[in-house]
């Protein structure tokens, strides 16, 4: 079917069953556990976010995935993503090059600007240059990705005089985008012949149908590297629809409260977690036969070549996260995939 299913995961703090907060180190140890189920179970791809605040325990994924490729044999390994902006584009391939070594070219990495701020000011960067930093530093990773000397000059970092950067890999390193809804972003990707992954995380999937059109007309304008399109949404899976919700809503909850408090959120509320798991939302949650059957709708509304879903929110327990895994793998991505088939 040439379709892929993934996982994502920020590494969001979660509770014990007694409901005491886990540390950020437990929290780690258990998204390597996480990962090894899901390469058990044959999913395709499994992501780790970056972040610099107290809800997320991974500020470094590179090294989480360096522990997950060494006690895995077939996942894709990558990010969710690297804010690329806050960092240096020849550390980011450097460190990428070398997980794609450890783990047999297993490695993929997926940029962006990054959708919270902490990591400016934390590395010295102003938002003012935002926009800048971002077109400057990604412009370079693409020169990089090439693994030939490179030269290059610009206004946010040091300029480069035919350096070479290693290690180089041995098949070339994938590399995505992500995109919150932009249609400046989408062009940008399409400009240099990268991966566009829409990170969709309210409305309904066919409101991004015009981004996909958009990308495939600019790839055509520019003359660049056509590449499956990939859509992030969070969810979760449960035996029953009833289940799923009842696991699931409270860390929505937090976590939505959480940030709509620095950003003017109204309080989340069951009606709006309601709708969201329906048709017209961008949670994937309830039975293997809901989820699957909405994925399948995304996948043939946007004409995916990847779907990654977001299996951790909040403070979702491990436990039910590893079951929701479980289900992923064993029930949900057949069920899509026996979808898909029929419609052909």
């Amino acid at each position: 079917m040439g379709i892929e299913f993934g996982l994502d995961t920020f590494g969001d703090i979660t509770r014990d069953a007694g409901g005491e907060l886990l540390t950020g180190a437990q929290t780690i140890r258990n998204i390597v556990a996480q990962a090894e189920l899901a390469d058990t179970v044959g999913v395709d791809f499994f992501g780790v976010g970056e972040h610099h605040r107290t809800e997320f325990a991974v500020s470094a994924p590179e090294m989480v995935l360096a522990a997950i490729a060494a006690r895995t044999e077939h996942i894709r390994l990558g990010t969710a993503v690297t804010v690329l902006s806050s960092d240096d584009p020849v550390r980011v391939f450097e460190r990428f090059s070398t997980l794609d070594a450890l783990s047999n070219g297993r490695a993929e990495v997926v940029l962006g600007r990054g959708s919270f701020i902490e990591s400016f000011p934390l590395f010295g960067y102003d938002l003012r240059d935002y926009d800048a930093l971002f077109e400057q530093k990604l412009e370079l990773f693409v020169e990089l990705l090439k693994e030939e000397p490179v030269t290059w000059s610009g206004t946010m970092r040091a300029s480069l005089e035919n350096a070479n950067v290693f290690p180089k890999t041995e098949n070339g390193l994938r590399t995505w985008v992500g995109v919150g809804g932009s249609p400046e972003s989408v062009v940008r990707v399409a400009r240099h012949g990268l991966g566009l992954m829409l990170a969709i995380i309210g409305g309904p999937a066919h409101r991004f149908k015009p981004f996909v059109d958009l990308y495939h007309r600019s790839v055509a304008s520019f003359g660049t590297t056509s590449h499956p399109i990939s859509v992030h949404s969070p969810g979760h899976i449960g035996e029953t629809d009833a289940e799923a919700w009842e696991a699931a809503y409270s860390g929505f909850e937090a976590m939505n409260n959480t940030i709509g408090r620095e950003r003017g959120w109204p309080a989340y509320s069951r009606a709006r977690f309601q709708n969201d798991v329906g048709p017209e939302g961008a949670i994937y949650a309830g039975s293997p036969d809901r989820v699957a059957a909405k994925i399948a709708d995304t996948v043939t509304t946007l004409g995916l070549g990847r779907f990654d879903l977001k299996y951790a929110t909040g403070t979702l327990s491990h436990e039910s996260m590893m079951r929701s895994i479980e289900l992923y793998g064993t029930e949900v991505i057949p069920r899509v995939r026996r979808i898909l088939a029929d419609r052909d």
